[in-house]
């Protein structure tokens, strides 16, 4: 089995989408291909509305990254063309976003722009433009099995690698998909750019949600309406404080809540929408043996599923081992070796098999045994 970082070009060169965000790495993406003899055609997605408010799609698919892109794409030596994405984008991500909020669950929106619009409607479009393949600048590696297969491993920069955001990946759109700087370490890729002197060769890295300005909390708050209620403690029900809604909060967190007697930590343990109340309780509250999921992806055989899998539940953590206890076309349910702190509920876990993607989920709650309690305010206590 070899990862090669491009598949062999016919002589006459692959037509290829190179989707192109204004950005160092799919600014590199689109000239290796050059170079390596494919038939380019550069795009950027248009996500942002008419009325794009101030701070909002600035660092990344703006329309001063489109300006870039373009001058890119010129600078390489390919067409490009400007996609309107907008009525995909508001229906499969920033409404979706704030749903989840609203049921007390913690969205990845990166998780569902790869999987339902960049390798999805894309890849679409990519076949009505005649191209074989679309590109992008994702650090994962594409392997080409010696069967005639293909499966995406984690990029060989462990720092860049991004794997976790394509578990949603369709699987018969693989063959389709090339990723140019995954077998690449992002130094690397920014000296390509300063040799062939891409505009966009020290362009800083976009690090938040394009489409929010500021804190997400903030955010969210203009979507969803303020509701008071109460902050329990998980082990007796009794009252130490009170919050504005549970779409502010998130697992695992021990801090802003404003409880009563501030001094103790408490962890946030669970979210109940329905009721409006925020559970705390320590540390080993939070603490999950397992996870069940929902809206599985698989990018291998069910059947080859191995029962003993690597976990992600959260990019930029390493992954956990854990047992499959169940699998099949709708989700899956995990035990860890270990159990694992705060699993965000709306959250991706991601299989893997060593470096290999095996797909995903979204991460379930998990049923708790709540002490029965009353809504009467005379259940406030400090405590």
């Amino acid at each position: 089995m070899t990862a090669p970082l491009l598949p062999t070009t016919p002589s006459g060169g692959e037509r290829v989408l190179c989707a192109m965000s204004g950005g160092v790495d799919s600014s590199v993406t689109a000239a290796l291909l050059k170079d390596a003899g494919y038939s380019v055609v550069g795009a950027m997605m248009r996500f942002w509305p008419d009325d794009k408010r101030t701070d909002t799609f600035d660092s990344c698919c703006s329309p001063d990254a489109a300006y870039e892109a373009r001058r890119v794409a010129e600078q390489v030596g390919i067409p490009f063309y400007l996609l309107d994405y907008r009525e995909q984008f508001q229906r499969h991500i920033v409404g979706p976003f704030i749903e989840e909020y609203a049921q007390g669950r913690t969205p990845n929106p990166c998780v569902n722009c790869n999987t339902k619009v960049k390798f999805d409607e894309l890849v679409k479009k990519a076949k009505m433009l005649g191209c074989r393949y679309v590109a992008t600048g994702h650090y994962v590696k594409r392997v080409d099995t010696a069967d005639g297969g293909v499966e995406f491993w984690r990029g060989d920069d462990p720092q860049k690698d991004q794997t976790y955001f394509l578990w949603g990946t369709p699987r018969d759109a693989l063959p389709y998909i090339l990723f140019p700087v995954g077998e690449l370490e992002k130094p690397r890729v920014r000296e390509i750019a300063e040799e062939r002197g891409l505009l966009t060769a020290r362009k800083p890295e976009s690090q938040n949600i394009c489409f929010v300005p500021g804190k997400v909390q903030d955010f969210v708050a203009e979507h969803l309406p303020q509701a008071t209620g109460f902050i329990r403690e998980i082990s007796n029900g009794e009252v130490v404080g009170d919050h504005l809604g549970t779409q502010f909060y998130t697992l695992g967190q021990k801090r802003g809540m404003g409880l009563y007697q501030s001094h103790r930590v408490r962890h946030i343990v669970h979210l109940d929408p329905k009721t409006n109340t925020v559970w705390v309780g320590d540390y080993d509250d939070c603490l999950w043996g397992g996870l069940k999921v929902s809206g599985a992806n698989y990018l291998c055989d069910l059947a080859d599923l191995p029962r003993v899998v690597d976990v992600q539940v959260r990019y930029r953590t390493k992954p956990v081992r854990a047992t499959v206890l169940h699998a099949d076309e709708h989700g899956f349910e995990l035990q860890f070796d270990d159990p694992q702190f705060a699993v965000a509920p709306g959250q991706s876990a991601v299989l893997y098999d060593g470096p290999r993607l095996l797909g995903g989920g979204l991460i379930n709650d998990h049923k708790r045994d709540l002490p029965e309690v009353s809504d009467s305010p005379a259940t406030l206590v400090n405590v």
